[in-house]
């Protein structure tokens, strides 16, 4: 008798720690994510997703002999909870999760520290509580361990049992929401159907398929895109098409900037003035319907986008995981128009692979933080050189430049979680309770002065009036998460129109001579590369682009998420439902709504066309007439040089 109860002590433990995970999991996922979770069958799945997985892996340490079952429980259990607490942590800026791509994202790593930390909070240590009692009965001389083996016969119906429970709840899935894992835009959908272990498992098939691609990629692929592309291509505008000539072009990324910071005020007192009024010069088009299309990739999926006018990846970043594809990017274009290429910018080189993807592109010239030996310790953001100094040390570099050039500035003050030496501020913070929020509208003003001191600089070097200048918001700055505090800033409840709408960025473009003024048309930073092409009288039509010029007549105005969403002037997509954007009511005419669902089909349909070309490396097939290829072995960045020589 004794001997069969000391055989049984481990399941106890392994039991008591799987209805525990379980627990921990299915309340995490309810409280800590928004998964928008409807009716009875999805709160069902949502509570038992986790069972199956939790079981499984858990039971994997059955196959272990003697004690060190314990020890890989632990571990496993360990593993678990990290994963989870991970997705947390990452949920609560991007409103996103991890995938395997952005686990390789390394060389960013060292340079995100002190976000971070403002993402953990005091009371997190309690996701963890659970993994130390687990610890301490691991790990405790006074608790006797079973360190007999199990038989097969006996772990086996353990892992079955797991499965049938896992395969019951993809079922239940997949009869709630048909083809689930092969419409796989919205990452949301996986984690509430199926759970975030199973999340984890479905993300590293996708991965290793997209990886695949290039391998099996061949030139006939090409034909299927080209014929899209070159059938929706928007012919330039007359009016606009070379007015921006022989220009020179200067990029100012706009780091975190959402339009509603347009003409705000907050404590009665103009968040933005210089921008507001950039934004009625008239020789400035302003697009107040420009939203940002990033996804995990953030400001390096806007870069990619207005550069290439390709979709950034569903997953990770394209400047980490296809930094070696071929592009014809916007430097390699007009380098065969005489232009020389440079990007400026105050942080690490390495920072999202761009010392190496730059090359890739075309760039004659990368300015890193290397380029500015004058920096001070009081001159450095958490993400780089401050704003002001960074444009005040960047102009002697970009009057040396030959002209015409095209150069790309990217600014890292307004970067969250937006700290800002008070000293610096010249606006007192947001009242609302929440710092991200608060904080927000210091960088900003911030970030609004440096630019109004650029454009003296160059107004001074004489640069100014022959100089295109772009100014363009990367993505959001607050997120979905923050809607509460951004209810009170607004002064209106944040629907899923209004949230959609806060995805908004600003676009400016200022061309001396040049007819400006508020332009509603709608657009995204997929756009940017054909519209600027044309401005400078380059015709694009023999490039795969998959955004049109925002000036054209036949533009069109459907504006594709990352997830499957979409906005344009009549509809609204927004988590497989659709609204009326000026009301921000659900659609219910049939007619509108069959309207509405073409418009999605044809919308996803680009974004798959454009992962095939960069998951499979279509453009080393392909070489438009008139363009001269880029060998990334002739490039090497140095610090800034004496460019006059």
């Amino acid at each position: 008798m004794k001997k069969k109860m000391n055989t049984n002590k481990f399941i106890p433990v392994l039991l008591l720690a799987v209805a525990v995970l379980w627990m921990k999991t299915y309340i995490s996922q309810k409280t800590q994510f928004t998964l928008g979770v409807e009716g009875t069958t999805q709160e069902f799945l949502l509570f038992i997703n986790p069972l199956g997985s939790a079981l499984l892996l858990l039971s994997l340490s059955l196959f272990f002999k003697g004690a060190r079952k314990y020890w890989a429980l632990l571990a496993v259990y360990l593993g678990m909870s990290i994963m989870l607490y991970a997705n947390i942590v990452y949920y609560r800026f991007f409103s996103d999760f991890i995938t395997l791509p952005t686990m390789f994202q390394t060389q960013n790593f060292g340079d995100l520290g002190g976000s971070v930390l403002s993402l953990i909070r005091p009371l997190d240590i309690l996701f963890f509580v659970d993994v130390l009692l687990l610890g301490a009965l691991v790990l405790s001389k006074r608790v006797e361990k079973d360190a007999r083996n199990f038989k097969k016969r006996v772990a086996l119906p353990v892992v079955v049992a797991a499965l049938a429970i896992s395969f019951f709840n993809l079922s239940l899935a997949e009869s709630d929401r048909p083809d689930l894992l092969t419409r796989g835009f919205d990452r949301t959908y996986i984690v509430k159907y199926l759970g975030m272990y199973n999340y984890a498992l479905y993300d590293t098939v996708e991965t290793l398929k997209a990886s695949s691609q290039r391998v099996m990629a061949d030139s006939d692929d090409n034909t299927e895109v080209l014929n899209y592309t070159k059938s929706n291509y928007a012919s330039p505008s007359e009016e606009y098409f070379g007015a921006a000539e022989g220009m020179n072009v200067v990029y100012l990324h706009l780091e975190s900037f959402q339009t509603f910071l347009m003409d705000y005020e907050l404590h009665g007192e103009e968040v933005t003035p210089f921008l507001n009024s950039m934004k009625d010069d008239p020789n400035t088009l302003y697009f107040d319907n420009f939203f940002h299309q990033t996804a995990q990739g953030k400001t390096s999926d806007a870069e990619f986008m207005l550069e290439n006018s390709l979709f950034g990846l569903p997953k990770g970043s394209a400047f980490i995981t296809k930094g070696q594809n071929t592009y014809h990017a916007a430097p390699a274009i007009l380098k065969d128009e005489g232009y020389t290429s440079a990007v400026f910018h105050g942080n690490n080189g390495t920072f999202w692979n761009r010392s190496e993807i730059y090359k890739a592109f075309g760039y004659d010239h990368f300015f890193d933080i290397e380029s500015y030996p004058n920096t001070t310790e009081s001159d450095m953001a958490e993400y780089g050189l401050m704003d002001k100094p960074f444009f005040e040390q960047s102009a002697p570099i970009l009057e040396s430049l030959p002209e015409p050039f095209y150069t790309k500035f990217i600014t890292v003050a307004h970067h969250f979680p937006y700290k800002m030496d008070q000293q610096l501020a010249t606006i007192e913070k947001g009242a609302t309770g929440d710092a991200s929020v608060d904080n927000y509208f210091q960088t900003a003003r911030y970030a609004d002065e440096a630019i109004e001191q650029f454009f003296a600089q160059l107004e001074a070097s004489g640069l100014a009036d022959n100089t295109m200048i772009v100014m363009y918001g990367d993505h959001y700055g607050i997120s979905d998460n923050h809607n509460e505090a951004m209810s009170e800033i607004l002064s209106k409840d944040i629907t899923p129109v209004e949230n959609a709408k806060l995805q908004r960025v600003p676009l400016f473009i200022h061309v001396p001579g040049m007819e400006g003024g508020i332009n509603h048309t709608y657009g995204g930073q997929i756009d940017l590369l054909p519209t600027v092409m044309h401005l400078l009288g380059v015709e694009t039509q023999n490039y795969v682009h998959f955004g049109t010029d925002l000036l054209s007549e036949e533009h069109e105005e459907l504006v594709m998420f990352r997830n499957g969403d979409y906005a344009s002037p009549e509809v609204y997509s927004i988590n497989e439902a659709f609204y009326d954007p000026e009301t921000g009511l659900p659609l219910e005419d049939k007619r509108q709504l069959e309207q509405a669902e073409d418009l999605k089909r044809h919308g996803r349909y680009e974004l798959q066309l454009s992962d095939q070309v960069v998951n499979g490396d279509l453009l080393r097939f392909y070489t438009p007439a008139g363009f001269t290829p880029v060998d990334p072995a002739d490039y090497y960045y140095q610090q800034a040089p004496n460019l006059t020589e």
